[in-house]
């Protein structure tokens, strides 16, 4: 009796574990299918269409191309946004983060065809977000367009950005970021991510704007920032690992509030192998961590100021409670399953794999309702085809994302407490990837 007495304090905790486990996933997935149910009854009819806007009355845009050795992309990039666009009032700023390949010199070239294109060199690398800091101070527009490297906007874009401007009644609006969609599409680890990428932005995005009136991360890859808004909370911040996420943040704290356009479409390269993958998430996972350690005290003092922000603290608080829980418990099975198999123990065996079964059944479940949701109101069902990618994203990234969420905690601590570094190395490309 003593040793059960001894034994029933572990077994509950594990049964807690378990409980986390499997209802976290299942209650997050359903929360944001009705995330999804309100944004497509009440909020998605504030924007019915988009007006055109007379070149006499287009505001200034400066499309702002922060860059660092890419060679290979921006080339590509910046003759698309020259010949491509239907708007007519903006300049392209490229600001040349240190590259030490041919960047500089395409540059150079490309500024003998594009009257409107300007570059501001930067001798040293000090990171994405010093770069775009140093660039506000150079650019002509009111309005600033983030746009990475080997991202390419949809021609009406600018124009449909100003939408969310323009108006006494968007006067507080301090950002708009567009649905992402993949470009380089030719491998299968790429294709995934077309699922993945319509679960964050066709869930999750829509339902934070919906019910909670912002969001806590804006695409760093083409969203346009209203000038005032970017100096009114003192820029990007610099030691950051997702300066997106953390100006997200600074904005709605500050009072502003943000836009989510699922009409506005750019492309996007993404990871094409598991290491560079990780490596992305990685840089996330950090990037949301620092917010939230940056923002915790704050929001926590002032819970009526802040009621709102406390969902998106609580959401993230839990995501690094589940990864931590979900990598121990795989480590244990795995040596438990070891363990029983080496001794002979094969109902153990058998009962563990059981186990896994019911545990994989339910998260299946939740990433088919979070998935399917997403893919029939993402550009209007027709991304349904890559459902049948699910079962890889279900597999490889929700581990990924787990994985990398558990290994930065110590390096976000770390930056909170002085130690970051905003210095950044661009990914991997390959000529294949760039399309004519």
């Amino acid at each position: 009796m003593e040793i059960l007495s001894t034994l029933n304090p572990f077994e509950s905790i594990w049964n807690f574990v378990l409980l986390i486990l499997v209802s976290y996933p299942i209650l997050g997935a359903f929360a944001w299918f009705i995330g999804v149910i309100c944004y497509q009854t009440v909020y998605r009819h504030r924007h019915k269409q988009f007006q055109d806007i007379a070149p006499v009355d287009q505001p200034m845009i400066t499309i702002m191309i922060p860059a660092h050795n890419e060679e290979v992309m921006i080339a590509h990039t910046i003759d698309y946004l020259m010949n491509n666009l239907t708007y007519e009032n903006y300049e392209v700023l490229v600001t040349d983060d240190g590259s030490t390949d041919d960047t500089p010199k395409i540059l150079a070239e490309l500024q003998t065809q594009y009257s409107n294109l300007r570059v501001v060199t930067i001798e040293k690398n000090q990171g994405k977000a010093h770069a775009f800091n140093v660039g506000v101070g150079f650019a002509k527009g009111e309005f600033i367009l983030s746009n990475d490297a080997d991202s390419i906007p949809e021609p009406d874009a600018l124009s449909k950005y100003m939408n969310y401007f323009l108006g006494e009644e968007h006067m507080n609006v301090a950002a708009v970021t567009a649905n992402m969609d993949v470009q380089n599409r030719s491998k299968l680890i790429a294709k995934s991510q077309t699922v993945e990428f319509s679960s964050i932005v066709g869930v999750i995005k829509r339902s934070q704007v919906s019910a909670l009136g912002n969001m806590y991360a804006y695409s760093g890859a083409n969203t346009m920032y209203r000038r005032d808004a970017l100096i009114d909370v003192g820029l990007f911040r610099q030691d950051r690992a997702t300066e997106d996420i953390s100006i997200a943040w600074d904005h709605q704290l500050s009072g502003w509030t943000t836009a989510f356009s699922p009409d506005i479409l750019f492309y996007m390269n993404v990871p094409e192998s598991l290491s560079a993958l990780y490596k992305q998430r990685k840089r996330w996972a950090k990037g949301g961590t620092e917010v939230l350690l940056t923002n915790f005290r704050r929001v926590l003092s002032h819970p009526k100021r802040y009621f709102k922000q406390i969902a998106f603290l609580t959401d993230q608080t839990l995501s690094i409670i589940w990864s931590l829980f979900f990598c121990i418990s795989t480590i244990l099975f795995i040596y438990s399953l070891g363990t029983f198999a080496f001794t002979g123990n094969f109902e153990r065996v058998y009962h563990m794999f059981c186990m896994a079964f019911i545990f994989v059944t339910f998260e299946m479940f939740a990433g088919i309702l979070q998935l399917l949701s997403a893919l029939i109101v993402d550009d209007r069902g027709k991304k349904l085809k890559y459902l049948l990618f699910m079962p890889l994203y279900m597999v490889v990234y929700w581990q990924v994302n787990a994985l990398a969420l558990v290994t930065t905690l110590i390096p976000a601590v770390k930056t909170i407490l002085g130690y970051g570094s905003g210095t950044w190395v661009s990914p991997v490309r390959k000529s294949d990837a760039v399309k004519a």
